[in-house]
């Protein structure tokens, strides 16, 4: 074929087509609905729950160190966040299932609304994680890990010689209390896998947006449990010594397992949140000298499970302790001073009883500066043991978790 001036000018033209073409057409984007769904199960006991009320925000704002932790937690006219890519089932906080998009109302509903550490948790994974997220979280305050939570290959709970002899001297049925204590064994554990596994089998009733052709990834398990156990001295009856509380570290290592296996999930990433009130021990005052010995053990047995060699790199132990706030430890101390001065004016008759109340008033306000009494007006909404109900140590935890939780996820 004859090679014309016209035909090369026709064959130019039908390439730089085919390049325009190709120029304009849109690339493939991969939007966050193209991801997976996200699951991740946060579980233990009250503190799991969250106690800190909605009211104590503002003490966040506070301190300029945790400033920009309220941006993320609320919008600029101070009302709650509303997550959109996450949403949530809570089992146990309420008297009834809870789900929804992931905010505010999550936590313990008595006196709320409350905040748990899956407020700020969903929050911050929004950060590390493309596509939608799922929290499933089942909670139930009073519950232990060697009883309520104790998981199949644990086996039953079994009462040593010290206990039996204690029932004997009370006069108790010893076979009725070790029926009673069979029935309870890992009822709470059962109850969360049963929660997990129905809201799996049905995700679109809380997330009406799931796509089943997307699918779901179990990504991360996270436990925050402790105080039953730690103050439980007829299970653990020598928890003051060293290795007094090994049986707490046994019965975590097979709730991991039995957690992964029931899920078959057998590489998991697994987060334990380590009991942390009152801060770190090396920092408690002399009021709290006491406590110290058992809570080191305690916490010491609770973040073995992820020195062990089957569980490098897919177990961290996150301490709790760090996110506690010392200067509201000092305040209320200082409050409870004030408050002891006042009961001795009344012991000793130098004021009524109904003058009580406008003495500790007075007092408070001559003896602690303005600033001092709004941050324990503001920052405080529960006891110690709950972490003094402050959304700014449970919000800080609730990052620390997800910060966990991502550097597991990244190995």
């Amino acid at each position: 074929m004859t090679i014309t001036p016209a035909l090369l000018r026709l064959v130019r033209l039908l390439l730089m087509a085919m390049l325009w073409s190709v120029w304009l057409t849109p690339a493939v984007v991969f939007s966050a609905a193209d991801q997976p769904l996200h699951v991740f199960i946060l579980a233990g006991q009250s503190n799991m729950q969250g106690h800190a009320q909605v009211r104590t925000f503002p003490h966040i704002g506070m301190d300029p160190a945790t400033a920009p932790l309220l941006a993320e937690m609320q919008n600029a006219d101070g009302t709650p966040k509303v997550c959109d890519r996450v949403w949530i089932s809570s089992l146990g906080s309420a008297d009834q299932e809870q789900f929804g998009r992931l905010t505010t109302g999550y936590g313990a509903a008595v006196g709320g609304p409350k905040i748990g550490p899956e407020f700020t948790f969903g929050i911050r994974m929004q950060q590390h994680v493309k596509g939608p997220i799922l929290i499933i979280k089942t909670a139930w305050g009073g519950k232990s890990l060697n009883t309520d939570f104790r998981s199949p290959s644990a086996g039953p709970y079994v009462f040593d010689e010290k206990q039996r002899q204690q029932f004997q001297k009370q006069g108790k049925d010893i076979p009725a209390i070790q029926a009673e204590k069979d029935q309870a064994t890992g009822q709470s554990y059962r109850l969360m896998i049963e929660h997990v596994k129905s809201v799996l089998a049905d995700i679109k009733r809380v997330y009406p947006d799931y796509d089943p052709a997307q699918g779901y990834e179990l990504a991360g398990f996270v436990w925050f449990q402790g105080w039953n156990d730690m103050v439980d001295s007829g299970t653990y009856p020598n928890r003051d010594q060293p290795g007094g509380y090994d049986a707490y570290t046994d019965a975590m290592v097979h709730f991991i397992r039995d957690v992964r296996n029931d899920l078959q999930a057998p590489k998991l990433p697994f987060v334990i949140g380590v009991l942390g009130v009152g801060g770190p021990v090396e920092e408690y005052g002399p009021d709290q000298q006491r406590y110290q010995a058992t809570h080191r053990n305690f916490r010491l047995a609770m973040a073995a499970p992820a020195q062990l060699p089957e569980f490098q790199g897919n177990v961290a132990a996150v301490l709790t302790e760090k996110c506690w706030d010392q200067e509201l430890t000092k305040l209320r101390a200082q409050e409870n001073v004030i408050r002891q001065q006042v009961k001795k004016l009344v012991s000793d008759g130098k004021i009524e009883s109904a003058e009580e109340r406008a003495t500790f008033e007075k007092l408070r306000t001559e003896q602690l500066s303005d600033r001092d009494r709004q941050i324990l007006d503001t920052g405080i909404s529960n006891a110690e043991f709950h972490y003094l109900g402050s959304a700014k140590i449970l919000g800080r935890i609730g990052i620390e978790f997800a910060e966990a939780m991502a550097a597991l996820r990244k190995q």
